[in-house]
């Protein structure tokens, strides 16, 4: 699932909305210098509102064609996955991760972050999820359990909100593990936006419990799906994150 973002990845771009201004306040805020390196960068979202905000940002993806539309936006990209890329003795100020961190191995992620960073600097993954409304979510729950019934996208979806909490509480488990930093501080923020019918079935088409699947089941879902959607949605989400010093030493 996770190679399976960049058939589209200039829907992906197109479609996912950028972070929240508070949340990248609060990591640069954090940071004792400007050099960022993004783990899993996508197609640049993330390092893109960085790079407005002062940083000199260097992005990691794994995926080439993710890769190449970041680059298209003037961002300096390495093909590699993080637990496998070599920094060749560079080191950061922050190692960020915009909803990409639970592609990568919680503990070797922490502990090839604590090698990169700077003292003092921070290791700050963060992720956004969003809430359908309550009819919408429990048909596409019903789609997926018919086309998937192994996908995780068929349980928990109006519990979301809540429920993604559990993969940056495993982070910081990870973390903890590694050692060499300081207790990781795990936040949240909460805010809306507002789509057509037809921008959020663009949005939903880019997730990966459809991105991984075959274009008829595909179709059967964003089906069901529309058949439950008023013409204009305003979604609630939930950015969560963590921050996490590295300790001199």
């Amino acid at each position: 699932m996770a190679e399976s973002f960049g058939i589209d990845p200039e829907r992906y771009d197109r479609t996912r909305p950028p972070y929240p201004e508070a949340v990248i306040e609060r990591i640069t805020a954090a940071c004792p210098g400007g050099d960022v390196l993004d783990v899993g960068c996508g197609t640049g979202i993330e390092a893109r509102q960085f790079r407005d905000a002062g940083a000199t940002v260097l992005g990691v993806e794994p995926d080439p064609r993710m890769a190449d539309v970041a680059r298209r936006a003037g961002l300096d990209v390495e093909v590699a996955t993080f637990e496998a890329w070599d920094p060749a003795g560079r080191t950061f100020d922050a190692v960020v991760s915009g909803t990409a961190w639970h592609w990568v191995d919680p503990v070797a992620g922490a502990a090839k972050a604590a090698r990169v960073l700077r003292p003092g600097g921070v290791l700050a993954p963060f992720g956004h999820v969003y809430q359908l409304p309550p009819s919408a979510a429990d048909a596409l729950a019903a789609a997926y359990r018919r086309v998937a019934p192994d996908s995780p996208v068929g349980r928990n979806v109006r519990s979301i909100l809540v429920a993604y909490q559990a993969l940056y509480a495993k982070a910081a488990d990870g973390i903890r593990e590694v050692g060499g930093f300081a207790e990781p501080a795990l936040w949240r923020y909460d805010w809306e936006r507002a789509y057509t019918r037809d921008e959020l079935l663009d949005l939903v088409s880019t997730s990966g419990g459809l991105t991984s699947l075959p274009p008829d089941r595909v179709a059967e879902v964003l089906a069901a799906l529309r058949a439950e959607l008023d013409p204009a949605v305003t979604l609630r989400y939930a950015t969560w994150g963590l921050t996490a010093t590295r300790l001199p030493g």
